[in-house]
């Protein structure tokens, strides 16, 4: 357990609950908001959500622009080329709506429309100089948790690696969670994002950064979400499910966001910058092997995991009920439609020297992983998984 001193930051305001998104409008006006920018993507778009957010902006008398061109997995070109095209409308409250993709982009134009300069400047740790525009993060998936995170990660394209801008200034102010808006996202998206939620929740709660306040989200979100991602992926209308889900997302976000994770996120990022995986299949393949490796790290916490997921560690020692979640995790995947191993994604065997060493060299994830991996244990994880 980690006694040392850790601040905690979550968004000053975290509506939850059915309907919950009526509420935008009067959290943009409580926020100071007159001139509201909605980002968004074409998905989203479509799925009528992106209309009522503005008519309920516009009913709270905000006037209203839209930004709906958000690319999936966005990369550093794309996100500096949208904070150059809405700059002029001169807006002063950014509202997200939209899975990780879109919420990460609302987050960081936010901040570059008063920080100025290029994402690229930003990427590492509290670089960002001052806070950005308001914002109110409405999340369409159970997954990234970006509605309260300080994180936002894009593709930085010379270097075919996902990098990250952390900064307590990309908190933002509100964030809303309607299960409701999570009802629509297809089988396949809610799959991928709730294993994503589950790799944060797991990770925060075996990190080296973990605390009792962490452990206290990080646990809820494990129960939450292992008790539900089967039902959201194959009954997507089931509203208990896609409730546990929203709220295991929300918590798993909360302690991502405080405890940090670790080696899973670390060995993902080279895999989606340079094949093109999606941020949660990725997490999902990797996570079995990665945990194999660090069960020796802390045997009690991931025993307590397998407890918390609903395996039967009843009578089992704790280095018995640990090794349980590494066959767990890999099984749920499996169950919901995962492909479970890299070279589905045409991964190749070649390209595992150089990820292996940009994933052992990413030090922030690294160094708060309850194991030490070598290069030579880094390399290996890829090729089980490969």
């Amino acid at each position: 357990m980690n006694f040392g001193l850790h601040p905690f930051r979550m968004p000053r305001t975290v509506l939850t609950g059915v309907g919950s998104a009526e509420r935008v409008g009067e959290e943009a006006k409580r926020l100071g908001g007159t001139r509201a920018l909605v980002i968004t993507d074409q998905g989203v778009l479509k799925s009528g959500w992106v209309d009522k957010t503005m008519e309920r902006l516009n009913q709270a008398g905000l006037k209203t622009t839209l930004f709906s061109e958000v690319m999936a997995e966005p990369d550093m070109g794309f996100l500096n080329g949208a904070a150059d095209r809405v700059r002029e409308g001169a807006p002063d409250l950014v509202v997200g709506i939209g899975g990780g993709s879109s919420l990460d982009t609302a987050k960081m134009v936010a901040c570059l429309l008063t920080s100025g300069g290029r994402v690229q400047d930003y990427f590492g740790i509290e670089l960002l100089p001052k806070r950005g525009l308001p914002m109110v993060m409405l999340p369409t998936t159970a997954g990234t948790g970006s509605e309260v995170t300080p994180n936002a990660i894009f593709t930085d394209t010379a270097a075919r690696l996902k990098k990250g801008v952390v900064s307590p200034f990309l908190l933002p102010d509100a964030a809303i969670v309607d299960p409701l808006l999570t009802v629509s996202c297809p089988p396949a998206v809610t799959a991928a994002t709730g294993m994503d939620a589950l790799t944060h929740a797991i990770e925060s709660y075996t990190s080296l950064r973990a605390t009792p306040l962490t452990d206290l989200w990080a646990v809820e979100a494990i129960r939450l979400i292992g008790r539900s991602v089967r039902s959201a992926v194959f009954r997507g209308s089931d509203l208990a499910a896609r409730t546990d889900m929203a709220l295991g997302s929300m918590m798993a976000g909360v302690s991502l966001a405080n405890a940090g994770v670790g080696a899973v996120h670390a060995l993902a990022y080279p895999v989606g910058g340079k094949f093109g995986v999606p941020h949660g299949v990725s997490n999902s393949q990797l996570m079995p092997y990665v945990m194999e490796y660090n069960v020796l790290g802390n045997i009690q916490k991931f025993a307590e995991v397998a407890r918390f997921m609903g395996e039967p560690v009843e009578g089992s020692s704790p280095s018995e009920a640990a090794r349980l979640v590494v066959a767990a995790t890999r099984r749920l995947g499996e169950d919901i439609g995962i492909p479970m191993r890299m070279s589905h994604f045409k991964v190749t065997a070649d390209a595992i020297p150089e990820m292996a060493q940009q994933a052992h060299g990413n030090r922030r994830l690294m160094d708060n992983n309850p194991r030490a991996l070598t290069l030579e244990e880094v390399r290996a994880i890829y090729e089980t998984a490969l």
